[in-house]
């Protein structure tokens, strides 16, 4: 399969660059997969499409604000961006590091605030081992001094809305450096509304990383070497699915990453299993789903693993075509933009 079949064109001013006025105020387009049919409503309306005895399962990750910016002792201007804690005792980061002249390992970087980095090495690809030390605890300054991760498309700089726009209501787990941009729709208005019509809710946590960004180099589908992401299945979240799908209910899941975490943890069987540690599962057209039943997710970027996923769920022509159709009506696209419940 090419990758190219998964291309299609969007309007920039398509581009969702701020969030809607209201979590829950986003336009929602219907996919039927047995009629392959299309409607729309609005996110706030879900619970009339969910019925008792569905589970909802959502990603409770939370976006750390892992944009930093920093000087060299020559004046040299630095932008780190944090991918991944390797050691809490030394806070020692994976990290990307951008600047107006080359970066070498040993060289130091002064941050706000009186935190200061020390660039370690280098793990031979783009990406760097770097220690940060400070008067005070990391996490307490990284959240007061941090920028939040906006993807590139945005083209703009974070503000202080994004702080609580950018993260889902049941953001609880921080390790993300991309939102799970499916949950961004949910109030706890419309979570407590779900509950009372019988629909029950589990949480996982996939910890979200650059690659949801990064393209797809390849020219064929299957060449493609799909980034992993740290990811943990509760005991409790286990028996729920397992619960669900024996009384026949649906089992949905509230975006890509949640649904990427749930077949990866899959047993043969399709019974899940409590567990933890780098996903890497790709998904593309032609994949057998074990457990998720609907789907809810954005729209999400042409010729992306997203994408991919989404295609293997509903159809590649029918998500293609519901892409054309959702253009040409003008939803709004990708991280704060629309949404869609796929069943």
């Amino acid at each position: 399969m090419l990758v190219k079949e998964f291309m299609y064109l969007l309007p920039p001013e398509l581009i969702a660059r701020h969030p809607a006025r209201e979590r829950d105020g986003s336009r929602l387009m219907i996919l039927d997969r047995q009629t392959e049919t299309t409607s729309e409503d609005n996110f706030k309306n879900l619970a009339g499409y969910l019925r008792s005895g569905d589970l909802l399962v959502m990603n409770d990750t939370k976006v750390i604000p892992a944009r930093l910016f920093g000087v060299k002792p020559s004046g040299g201007r630095v932008e780190i961006f944090l991918l991944r804690r390797i050691s809490s005792t030394q806070e020692r980061w994976e990290c990307l590091l951008s600047g107006s002249k080359k970066i070498r390992a040993g060289q130091s970087i002064q941050l706000a605030s009186g935190m200061a980095a020390v660039i370690l090495s280098s793990s031979g690809t783009e990406n760097w081992l770097v220690e940060f030390s400070g008067s005070e605890p990391f996490d307490n300054w990284l959240n007061r001094e941090g920028h939040i991760p906006l993807p590139p498309y945005m083209h703009r700089e974070d503000c202080p809305e994004d702080r609580e726009r950018y993260q889902t209501v049941i953001a609880r787990n921080p390790g993300a450096v991309a939102a799970p941009t499916a949950g961004l729709h949910f109030t706890s208005e419309l979570l407590r509304l779900l509950v009372s019509k019988g629909v029950e809710t589990a949480f996982l946590t996939l910890h979200t990383g650059l690659g949801t960004f990064q393209p797809v180099r390849v020219e064929r589908v299957e060449e493609h070497l799909i980034h992993s992401e740290r990811y943990k299945i509760s005991s409790e979240t286990a028996a729920l699915i397992n619960r669900t799908k024996a009384a026949g209910g649906r089992v949905i899941a509230v975006g890509t990453t949640s649904a990427r975490t749930i077949e990866y943890a899959a047993g043969i069987s399709g019974d899940m299993l409590a567990s933890e540690g780098d996903a890497d599962i790709f998904i593309y057209p032609g994949y057998s789903f074990k457990v998720v039943d609907a789907l809810i997710t954005n729209f999400h970027l042409p010729e992306s693993t997203l994408l991919m996923l989404v295609s293997a769920f509903a159809g590649r022509k029918f998500v293609m075509d519901a892409y054309e159709e959702a253009i040409s009506r003008g939803f709004r696209f990708y991280s704060y933009g629309d949404a869609m419940f796929i069943y």
